[in-house]
């Protein structure tokens, strides 16, 4: 997103050093199979656990091993633009908050673009404006794709997920230094919602970063 406020710490920088090991590893593997091999992480966890940080660090890690890499944040996709998405969240009383809000066909479409090497149409949230405005992006030079958001470890095709195991409970002092959205009622409402539906998720990953910022692997 455009205008995104990142908190970069050593914390995102080693558990994105610890992740690269075991991507570069996969990653191989994968190519010796079939050559120039597309590789794609996912990233989720709730608001404030720092995926976007993680992303960045886990880019520019990679970036030093030589490979092309391009972060695509799943918060660019939601269906209902920012300067409505409260009206409706509280006229559904927020029953719709959840993966349904998210254009998914759009998403899986920019994926496949990315498996393909193709150019691509992308939605780009400006946080100033609270617009979305389209991307054009040509990903035939991209080696690697990094998709991060809550939602981003159900996104089809993903060869590496990753979930940090962080709850809004646990981030409340980084939502408001963050400040992308009100912390009044109606967010601590929608961040309940997203909380139980990030659970649901956990299981697709097999990477986690615990509380800690520690690194877990699971087969």
């Amino acid at each position: 997103m455009l205008s995104d406020i990142l908190l970069i710490s050593n914390k995102h920088k080693k558990a994105a050093e610890a992740i690269s090991e075991r991507v570069l590893v996969e990653r191989e593997a994968k190519e010796e199979k079939s050559p120039g091999y597309r590789f794609i992480v996912a990233i989720s966890g709730e608001s404030g656990a720092g995926k976007s940080e993680l992303a960045h660090s886990l880019a520019l890690v990679l970036k030093k091993e030589g490979i092309r890499v391009k972060i695509l944040h799943t918060d660019n996709y939601y269906r209902v633009e920012p300067q409505k998405r409260r009206e409706e969240r509280e006229r559904n009383n927020f029953e719709s908050v959840g993966p349904d809000e998210y254009d998914h066909a759009w998403l899986h479409r920019n994926v496949e673009d990315f498996r393909k090497g193709r150019k691509a149409s992308m939605p780009c949230v400006d946080i100033i404006t609270e617009e979305v405005d389209l991307l054009i992006t040509d990903f035939s030079p991209i080696e690697l794709l990094i998709v991060d958001g809550l939602y981003a470890i159900s996104t089809d095709g993903i060869d590496l997920g990753v979930y940090i195991d962080l709850t809004y409970y646990e981030t409340k002092k980084n939502q408001r230094l963050r400040g992308k959205e009100s912390t009044d009622e109606h967010r601590w409402k929608v961040l309940e919602k997203e909380h139980q539906s990030a659970l649901k998720l956990r299981r697709l990953a097999n990477t986690f970063v615990s509380r800690e910022y520690k690194v877990l692997f699971c087969d």
